[in-house]
């Protein structure tokens, strides 16, 4: 990862954490409020029950003149019994003392002599210290599953972030590559005719194919930049456009020694004549961009239907799928960005036009589109 996205991962990390960290203190602090209340009052209910079923048995020996016969206390609970001699008067009846809960209860009522009966326990503490170590733990544990999870999540978020800066980082490259050859060729044509002093055609010719990739490159970056819709497609001929664009690509194809065999025929489609010169411009020169000398390409244009055969490397059968998507590239032996296809598929499909591919690898590739065809109903 960049310094930017490792920014960005670690500022989305942080702050996932930092917000799962305060619902986790918060739930935790709740939970053991809750625990706490729940268990004092418990602990203080058992005390009373203590309290009152001590109380039960002295009332009952001294009601029917029996020997007054005590329970032994609880785990954790002590008692005691304070005659009525005892002048003391107890003023708290619920209290905390050296870390052990106490109850007073007056409920022997002098009965046997007896005034109070005193309950007194440490078990509130020791649970309270259990249940305490029990939410810390339980709190740590789901901080912990939260910060794997969230690191998995951290990472699936950066995931087509990352896939797109490299796209980027590769579209960069290849553009920059793309742009060079032209460029090149344009400067060293230029050098060439200003020292000869002349003007070839060998030398025109150079100049003329670079500043044709370079207009085709700008045409690509303009369509994925600017593709707004505003004029409305209409019906036309596109089979002068087809030719337009062979007669554009001419030089190219004798450069690379390319034959080109053409059945081309009257066709309609409705679709804007920019956009259909953009179609078949790419289709082109992607054929030529793979094709090796000496190879032939084969167009054929009639009512509802356009193929366009090279004989160059071809695609590989796991790329197939793929070719149209924006930046991918059906082959790595030819320069290219991987758009020239991606703005087939997206006028293809703006204009309800059907496409597929077809290829072999070392035989070549042949793009099919039909549409509509306007002399018949059939599609």
């Amino acid at each position: 990862m960049n310094d930017l996205e490792k920014k960005s991962f670690y500022s989305f990390l942080a702050l996932y954490l930092g917000s799962s960290l305060f619902f986790i203190l918060l739930s935790g602090y709740w939970y053991y409020s809750a625990q706490k209340n729940s268990l004092e009052s418990n602990t203080y209910y058992k005390m009373e029950h203590l309290a009152d079923k001590i109380s039960s048995l002295i009332i009952n020996a001294h009601m029917h003149q029996e020997a007054l016969a005590l329970p032994e206390a609880p785990k954790n609970y002590e008692y005691m019994l304070i005659p009525t001699k005892d002048t003391q008067v107890y003023k708290e009846k619920y209290f905390e003392e050296n870390s052990h809960k106490v109850l007073i209860s007056s409920s022997p009522r002098q009965h046997l002599e007896i005034e109070y009966v005193v309950v007194k326990t440490d078990e509130y503490h020791k649970s309270l210290k259990k249940l305490k170590n029990n939410v810390l733990v339980i709190m740590l544990v789901v901080f912990f599953l939260i910060v794997v999870i969230s690191y998995a999540l951290s990472k699936l978020f950066m995931r087509p972030i990352r896939q797109k800066v490299i796209q980027i980082e590769n579209f960069v490259q290849d553009i920059s590559h793309e742009l060079n050859t032209p460029i090149t060729a344009l400067k060293m044509s230029s050098q060439r005719a200003l020292q000869k002093g002349v003007y070839d055609e060998k030398i025109l010719t150079n100049i003329s194919i670079s500043t044709k990739q370079l207009y085709t490159i700008y045409q690509s970056l303009t369509y994925l930049n600017f593709n707004t819709q505003t004029l409305k497609a209409k019906q036309i001929d596109i089979q002068p456009i087809l030719v337009q664009t062979i007669e554009y690509y001419e030089e190219l194809l004798n450069a690379k020694n390319i034959h080109i065999n053409t059945d081309i025929k009257d066709a309609n489609l409705i679709i804007l004549e920019d956009k259909a010169s953009l179609l078949f411009s790419n289709l082109i020169s992607n054929a030529i961009k793979y094709s090796m000398p000496d190879t032939r390409i084969t167009l054929i244009l009639k009512e509802g239907f356009f193929s366009i055969q090279d004989e160059g490397v071809g695609i590989p059968k796991e790329k197939l799928e793929d070719i149209f998507e924006l930046y991918e590239r059906g082959s790595s032996v030819a320069g290219g960005f991987g758009v020239g296809l991606s703005i087939v598929k997206q006028i293809c499909d703006e204009f309800s036009i059907a496409i597929e591919v077809k290829s072999e690898l070392d035989v070549g590739s042949c793009f099919e589109l039909r549409w509509k065809d306007f002399k018949s109903t059939d599609f």
